[in-house]
């Protein structure tokens, strides 16, 4: 069973998820919270394992929030952040943050559903109609490299900085191993080495990481 908390200082949406989601076999909502400063409370009390996380919310915002609950060595809460735009200019920050992705707020109850899943198995979960702008976006706001960053990169071999690169371009492990001609549970094992050695909690965070290390770029598109 996921356990989910709801974090949204809208009373509406609180309820409108929890009905959707506890309709939805394998998952049970836990709590919700009305702002960020509950959310870090409920988390600690509740121990979900996905929390829907507002991004603009009273007394504590969703990208602090989100910050606060993932950051404790050994926390494995995933945050799933929900936008009503596209491109909400805190997406970037709430993925920085430690977001494990995000979804827009008109997700239909499947999407809904399917997102909580995808975040609750450790996969990155970027809403697929707006990935190539997200990294657009990601790519705009990026700055110069950090040095401590890119050193990081040379722990990498050859494949895995090429799957690395894969990842940061969206696809799935199955699409990363038809594109490299392997076996999806060899994708896999590359994926679980990249996150240990960079010290990375997701593909969503692994993502990042390509990004502000410059080894995704916009001309790769």
């Amino acid at each position: 069973m996921i356990r989910v908390l709801i974090a949204d200082d809208q009373m509406m949406i609180r309820q409108g998820f929890t009905v959707l989601l506890n309709a939805e076999p394998g998952i049970e909502v836990v709590g919700q919270a009305v702002d960020g400063l509950d959310a870090v409370a409920k988390v600690a009390e509740l121990a979900p394992d996905v929390v829907l996380m507002d991004i603009r919310m009273p007394e504590l915002g969703g990208i602090e929030a989100t910050r606060r609950i993932t950051a404790p060595a050994g926390a494995t809460v995933k945050v799933l952040v929900l936008t009503t735009f596209d491109l909400d200019e805190y997406v970037y920050e709430a993925l920085r943050a430690g977001a494990s992705g995000f979804l827009l707020k008109d997700a239909s109850a499947a999407e809904l559903a399917q997102a909580v899943r995808v975040v609750a198995a450790g996969e990155a979960l970027l809403a697929p109609n707006i990935t190539k702008r997200l990294i657009a976006e990601f790519s705009r706001m990026t700055v110069a490299p950090r040095s401590p960053l890119k050193e990081r990169v040379g722990d990498l071999t050859e494949r895995e900085t090429e799957v690395l690169s894969l990842i940061a371009q969206g696809l799935s492990n199955a699409e990363i191993a038809e594109r490299l001609v392997v076996a999806e549970q060899t994708v896999k094992t590359h994926v679980s080495r990249i996150l240990v050695k960079l010290g990375l909690r997701d593909r969503t965070q692994a993502a990042v990481f390509a990004y502000e290390t410059g080894l995704v770029r916009p001309a790769a598109y």
